[in-house]
């Protein structure tokens, strides 16, 4: 009986004893690397000054965002407009006049009006 209660102690041991050097062999893996592989890039923007932004609603949804005061440096970019309101998003996109100015994008999605939501905007390019 005492032999029986012995082997499975045994076996366990010699388990753990086998998988040691494996995990030693792996921590010790030497990493020789003097350089990241990323770069920084400076991103031109076409304004700096504060934009107007107005949610024009419809039956109790977001259906499109408004976007003023959009300088002509932005003429022919593209304004990108995302609504969220903790449940639904919507987005869309429009492409701003050469002039600039202000740009209207209608949203795929029309999410309900909430006490409180997000709006966020891009301009991309040109």
């Amino acid at each position: 009986m005492r032999l029986a209660a012995f082997w499975p102690r045994t076996i366990a041991v010699m388990l753990l004893a086998a998988s040691t050097p494996v995990i030693g062999a792996a921590a010790s893996v030497a990493v020789s690397s003097h350089t990241v592989g990323a770069a920084a890039v400076t991103v031109p923007r076409c304004t700096n000054a504060g934009l107007s932004v107005l949610q024009n609603l419809s039956a109790g949804t977001v259906v499109s965002v408004t976007v003023a005061g959009l300088p002509a440096a932005c003429g022919g970019s593209t304004l990108q407009a995302t609504v969220n309101n903790g449940t639904t998003s919507g987005s869309g996109s429009a492409v701003v006049p050469v002039g600039g100015g202000s740009v209207t994008v209608t949203l795929g999605i029309a999410p309900a009006v909430a006490t409180a939501d997000e709006t966020d905007i891009v301009v991309v390019g040109p």
